[in-house]
């Protein structure tokens, strides 16, 4: 693809299917999601993909991962992105909690790349565990960030499909890498359990929708669980709605100051949330 030589398939998700290559001209690896068919084929769509993937280029921070380019190659289309070795927060995750010290190091990480993003006017739409790798050495580096609104059909409104529970454009849309032989059901699920109250609905996103899956990241690194989940995605939406938020799971050495941050990003209310 271009200068790109293709090594190997690393797995595929809403944005269609993810591979490692290297760039034959800067001898670096990279990894190229090579957008669906479908999406390419609709014109409009494709040019405004283009014009958020080049205001995504624009991020320059040690813990969010680059866009290097877009490729053309015949009829297909590929994002070039910055490949991150290492675990994903989710693979992190699955031996239990984080210690205070190492949970409050990446949560220092993740809001900083949060602001050089939403300082540039950018939301991510879709933070969750397995959008963020998580390296053994305690570096943290956010990816896909704005993916979810640049591949949505109809971007920056709540269109008539969003009030479906199922077919939020976050939810349809989540550019997560799953395991090669990964199911889209679980890919859905585990965008729904991040997705703030508002986002569900199908309204309007702004950054407090990053603040509040900060929120639900931090209590998971601290918790060992996942602060919401359900059967369905219906199930696990339901409970971002109206479960009680129980921070006594917390471990009783939680500082006071962190117990009232997680209170201010889990604000059912975007008006009142931090």
């Amino acid at each position: 693809l271009g200068p790109y030589e293709i090594t190997a398939k690393l797995g595929e998700g809403g944005m269609g299917e993810v591979y490692r290559a290297t760039d034959t001209k800067l001898k670096r690896e990279v990894a190229i999601k090579v957008l669906p068919a479908a999406f390419t084929e609709d014109k409009e769509r494709l040019a405004r993909f283009e014009r958020e993937a080049q205001l995504l280029a624009q991020l320059n921070h040690p813990s969010i991962a680059q866009i290097y380019g877009l490729e053309t190659s015949g009829e297909t289309r590929a994002l070039v992105m910055e490949l991150v070795p290492g675990p994903t927060l989710a693979e992190r995750l699955e031996a239990g909690a984080f210690s205070l010290t190492e949970s409050l190091s990446f949560a220092l990480q993740i809001a900083q790349a949060l602001e050089e993003a939403h300082e540039k006017g950018i939301v991510h739409r879709d933070l969750k565990p397995q959008n963020i790798k998580a390296s053994g050495e305690g570096k943290a580096k956010v990816l896909d960030f704005g993916l979810a609104k640049a591949m949505d059909p109809a971007a920056g409104s709540a269109s008539a499909a969003a009030a479906d529970l199922a077919r939020s454009p976050t939810l349809m849309n989540s550019p997560t890498l799953t395991a090669v032989h990964g199911t889209q059901l679980g890919m859905i699920l585990g965008t729904a359990a991040y997705m703030a109250p508002e986002q569900a609905r199908g309204a309007a996103v702004d950054k407090r929708a990053d603040i509040w899956a900060f929120g639900v990241l931090l209590y998971e690194m601290l918790t060992g669980v996942r602060l919401f989940e359900g059967e369905s995605v219906v199930d696990t939406l339901s409970a971002v709605m109206r479960q009680e938020i129980d921070l006594n799971r917390l471990p009783a050495g939680t500082p006071g100051a962190i117990r009232q941050l997680l209170r201010r990003c889990l604000e059912r209310s975007p008006k009142n949330r931090l």
